[in-house]
C-alpha cells in the first residue's frame, strides 16, 4: 500500500468503528455553520483486502473535492459530509454497511462504492430503501440499464472501455483475442463487455476464455489453455494480483503478444506488483491523466493534491471528480431538496462540464462520445500514450 495513503487516513483523523473506517468529512478549516444544511453521502469502499489500493487512492480523492466543496459554500449554509465505511472487497459487508448508512447514519444517499459485486449491492439496497447510488466504480453494465433509475455513472461502462481495447487490437491487425479475468462479478461483467465488442465490432470471437478463482491454484492450467490457441493480445478483466501474475507466468512461458487491461485493474498497485516488468502493458483509463496538465480538473485536483499528504493518482481523480459533481447536483437541487427532486436533477445533467471533462448522468443512455485513453507504461513507470 502507498505510504502516503495511509498517511492522508492518519492525519485526517481516521476512527476505527468495528469493521469500517470512519473519515470525518468536513473540511479541517471548515466547520458547518449553526442552521447549515448538512448532505451525508454515505460511502461503502475498500479500505483494505485485494483492492484497498484502488479504494484508498478513490476515497482520499473524494475527501478532497468536500473539502473543497465546504470551502466554497461556508456562507451559503450548504455543507458536505462523507462517511466511509471499509468493506473490504466484500459485497456481503459492503450490503450491510449500505443498510448501515441509510438506516443508522441517515446517510442523504450511497456514495461511491467501489467493484462490482458491492456496487450491485448498494445499488439494491438503495432501490429497497427509496434512495440514490452515486458514482460506483466498475459496476456492472447492468447498472446503467434505464431499470436502474436511481443508480447514477460517472465514469464510462465497461463496454465502453471494452469498445476500445478491442477496436485497437482490430486496428493492429490482433484478430485473435483471448480473455483472462477474475472468477468474480467483476470478471463476468468485463467478459460480458468484451463479448459484445466482438459482436458490435465484427471481429472474430475470442479465441479462447479462462476465468480463474483469486487465491486459487488453477491459474497455470488455465493460461494453459489460453496459449494453446495462440492469441495475439490477451484481455485482462482482473485485480493487480492475478493481472500480475498472469503475465509473470505468460512472459515466463515465451508469450511475446499483446496484454490489454480495464481501468479496474489500477496502475498503482499494478507497478507496485510487477515492477519493471509492467513494460509495454496496455490498460484502458476513464478520466484523464493525473500529470500535470492544462485540463482545468486537473489543475484543481493537483493543487489539491499538493495541499494534502496524498499523491496524484488516475482513481484520486476519479474519486475527485465524482464528489464534485455530486457537489454540484446537491448545489443545484438547492438546501430544502429531497431524494425525488435532487433524482431529477441529477437525470438533467445530461451534459455538465466539470472542469473540460463531461459528464452524462442520465440512467440507462450509453454515451459513446466520452473519451477513454489507452495507456502503456515504461518498464521504470512513466506513462506513454
Amino acid at each position: 500500500m502507498n505510504s502516503s495513503r495511509r498517511q492522508v487516513l492518519k492525519t485526517s483523523g481516521a476512527l476505527l468503528l468495528g469493521g469500517g473506517l470512519s473519515l470525518p468529512a468536513l473540511s479541517q478549516s471548515t466547520k458547518a455553520a449553526a442552521g447549515a444544511r448538512v448532505v451525508l453521502l454515505g460511502q461503502s469502499v475498500p479500505l483494505t483486502g485485494a483492492a484497498g489500493e484502488i479504494g484508498l487512492a478513490f476515497a482520499a480523492g473524494s475527501r478532497l473535492a468536500v473539502g473543497e466543496f465546504n470551502e466554497r459554500n461556508a456562507a451559503s449554509g450548504l455543507q458536505l459530509k462523507l462517511l466511509q465505511l471499509d468493506d473490504g472487497y466484500d459485497a456481503t459487508r459492503a450490503a450491510a454497511n449500505a443498510r448501515t448508512l441509510l438506516g443508522a447514519d441517515k446517510a442523504d444517499m450511497l456514495f461511491g462504492f467501489v467493484g462490482t459485486a458491492s456496487s450491485d449491492a448498494g445499488a439494491s439496497v438503495a432501490a429497497q430503501q427509496g434512495n440514490l447510488l452515486f458514482a460506483p466504480f466498475a459496476a456492472a453494465d447492468s447498472l446503467r440499464e434505464a431499470s436502474h433509475p436511481n443508480v447514477f455513472h460517472v465514469r464510462p461502462g465497461m463496454i465502453d472501455e471494452a469498445l476500445k481495447i478491442v477496436r485497437q487490437c482490430a486496428t493492429v491487425g490482433q484478430t485473435r483475442i483471448a480473455l483472462v479475468g477474475d472468477d468474480d462479478a467483476m470478471g463476468r461483467a468485463g467478459l460480458a463487455a468484451v463479448q459484445q465488442a466482438v459482436t458490435e465490432l465484427k471481429v472474430p470471437p475470442l479465441v479462447a476464455t479462462a476465468m480463474v478463482p483469486m487465491g486459487g491454484d488453477k491459474l497455470d492450467a488455465a493460461l494453459k489453455t489460453v496459449l494453446q490457441q495462440t492469441p495475439q493480445a490477451i484481455v485482462l478483466v482482473s485485480l493487480s494480483g492475478t493481472t500480475a501474475n498472469a503475465i509473470r507466468k505468460l512472459r515466463k512461458s515465451g508469450y511475446t503478444g499483446s496484454f490489454m487491461a480495464f481501468s479496474i485493474v489500477g496502475i498503482d498497485p499494478l507497478y507496485a506488483e510487477l515492477g519493471k516488468d509492467i513494460g509495454g502493458i496496455v490498460i484502458s483509463q476513464v478520466v484523464p491523466s493525473p500529470r500535470p496538465s492544462a485540463i482545468p480538473i486537473v489543475k484543481e485536483y493537483r493543487a489539491a493534491v499538493d495541499n494534502s499528504d496524498q499523491t496524484p493518482s488516475y482513481e484520486g481523480l476519479e474519486g475527485f471528480i465524482a464528489a464534485k459533481v455530486v457537489g454540484e447536483a446537491v448545489r443545484r437541487a438547492g438546501r430544502s431538496f429531497t431524494t425525488a427532486s435532487l433524482q431529477r436533477v441529477m437525470t438533467a445533467m445530461t451534459d455538465y462540464d466539470v472542469g473540460g471533462f463531461r459528464i452524462n448522468l442520465r440512467p440507462g443512455l450509453r454515451d459513446p462520445s466520452r473519451n477513454i485513453d489507452l495507456i502503456s507504461i515504461s518498464a521504470d513507470g512513466r506513462v506513454l500514450r
